[in-house]
């Protein structure tokens, strides 16, 4: 057997292998049931997990960007008119929330924290003074008054506008935007105050909340099932709450927004409950979407998720009382917060009914700016980046005894929004991108065994054609011996040339006549 036959041969057994091999894995999925298996376990919320000390102190820097309206015409709405806001800023803060007294519990499978939440200005990412810069909006210490006072006789009303209007308390006031944010001494609060000691006598959108946290919080570690990682197991102690009016409502389902379990699907849907909504939220697979070199699935809230009952009755639990709902792309809060008659929102009411949008001049809701999402990268469940949108209103309604209010036409106004972005900082997503090319290499060495079995196939095929020209080309050329014996002229015809080799002798044939 010649070298080149050896080779082809050689060739062929080791092709034959890696194509039996690759394939065997491939339809096993030995490899990818390995990874998966290495993430379940890895990705826990235990001291020895990769993933805790980011989960403990998040790496990536958060940002919370305020925007105002300012109402521009508020004697053309007292009068009966519309009003009209002009939106301003964004006035930004880096938050830095690392969490606190984290404990755990029941062998591991639980974790306690606290995530105060603390606030630092940052001017370079301003669109202005928050000291300096006023803005007019809805006094909402007197229409929180006015709500508490709603269901008292119409005489003690009367008598408490009266009182009012000598402390030239007005339905809206003028602030700058650092009082409206973080507290200011409030008169109105000031006189319930020396009444009713217990009642604050300071007001501010985000008073006490710097340094603060939203409760305590039990998590799902992991450890017992990956698909409970990060998942909120009770807020504050509780498993549910018990302010909507349905359990379905009550229920605090998945996590807090920070992390959620492994290999995400598109088809899922997301939880994540919000302390500042007093509700858990969906969020489903919109598109796959690019952040830093890395590929990712962005989920969003659908529409559904404020969708009025009359189009989707899951929500019918979150009227209170029972039966008086608001409409579709706004909910009301006051349930869990004592005071005045909070609505939240999406910004500029986006995803809400036209009403709300054409109640006041000034809106113009844009899914780009307006929309919450959350990018994640789903082999790991890691969000890479998110932009948390919320709106805050109030309801503005006619109140008898308030003279003030009696041409207004029932509102849901505009007070402020938030957009709270994170995207994952260079280092970390330097991290995780060689974390996926190992993942992905590893997932796909089956693969790259098949691949190598086609090449190698590509080869024999070369070798063993060359193989078939050469003899082909060995077979053309072969000839015969040429005779050992004196050529004799003498005993051949004249008439036939002398050959080489051999001869095949012809009888003449008589050339025919045209």
């Amino acid at each position: 057997m010649t070298r080149r036959s050896c080779a082809i041969y050689a060739t062929g057994i080791v092709c034959a292998h890696l194509l039996i091999v690759g394939i065997a894995l491939v339809l096993a999925q030995v490899f990818q049931t390995m990874i998966q298996s290495r993430l379940k376990k890895e990705i826990t919320l235990t001291e020895k997990s990769q993933v805790f000390e980011a989960w403990k102190n998040p790496p990536p820097p958060v940002y919370m960007e305020y925007y105002f309206f300012n109402v521009t015409n508020p004697e053309v709405f007292l009068a009966g008119g519309k009003a009209s806001v002009q939106q301003i800023g964004p006035y930004t803060y880096r938050e830095y929330r690392p969490r606190e007294n984290v404990t755990f519990l029941e062998n591991g499978t639980k974790v306690y924290a606290l995530n105060p939440k603390t606030f630092v200005f940052v001017p370079e990412k301003s669109a202005g003074n928050p000291e300096v810069d006023l803005v007019r909006t809805v006094n909402i210490p007197l229409v929180a008054v006015m709500n508490e006072l709603n269901s008292y006789s119409f005489l003690l009303r009367s008598v408490v506008s009266f009182y009012l209007s000598g402390l030239g308390v007005d339905l809206f006031m003028t602030r700058t935007v650092h009082e409206i944010l973080w507290g200011f001494k409030d008169p109105l609060l000031t006189k319930i105050h020396s009444l009713k000691p217990e009642v604050d006598e300071y007001f501010g959108l985000m008073w006490k909340k710097n340094g603060t946290h939203e409760g305590e919080f039990v998590f799902h570690t992991g450890e017992q099932n990956y698909l409970d990682y990060g998942k909120i197991d009770t807020w504050n102690g509780l498993r549910k709450m018990s302010w909507w009016s349905s359990n379905q409502s009550n229920m605090i389902n998945g996590t807090d927004g920070a992390v959620f379990h492994p290999l995400i699907n598109k088809n899922e849907l997301l939880y994540i409950f919000a302390a500042d909504l007093c509700r858990s939220i969906h969020l489903g697979y919109v598109k796959d979407v690019e952040v830093k070199g890395i590929q990712a699935y962005r989920f969003a809230p659908p529409a559904d998720v404020l969708m009025s009952p009359d189009n989707n009755p899951t929500n019918a639990g979150f009227c209170v009382p029972a039966g008086e709902c608001l409409g579709t792309g706004v909910l009301k809060v006051s349930v869990c917060r004592e005071g005045a008659p909070i609505v939240v929102s999406f910004p500029h009411f986006y995803q809400a009914d036209e009403a709300y949008i054409n109640a006041v001049d000034g809106l113009n809701p844009q899914k780009e700016y307006h929309e919450t999402y959350l990018d994640l990268q789903p082999t790991m469940g890691v969000p890479i980046r998110a932009c948390k949108r919320a709106q805050l209103n109030v309801i503005l309604k006619r109140v008898p005894g308030f003279p003030k209010t009696r041409h207004i036409n029932e509102t849901i106004f505009p007070i402020m929004f938030v957009n709270e972005t994170a995207t994952i900082d260079d280092d970390s997503a330097a991290q995780m991108r060689t974390m996926i090319l190992l993942v992905t290499l590893v997932s796909n060495f089956p693969l790259l065994i098949v691949g190598m079995g086609i090449i190698l196939l590509l080869v024999l095929v070369v070798l063993f054609c060359r193989n078939r020209q050469k003899k082909t080309a060995k077979d053309d050329t072969a000839y015969t011996q040429v005779s050992d014996k004196p050529d004799d002229s003498s005993e051949k015809p004249a008439s036939q040339p002398t050959k080489n080799g051999s001869y095949i002798a012809m009888s003449p044939v008589e050339a025919q006549k045209c």
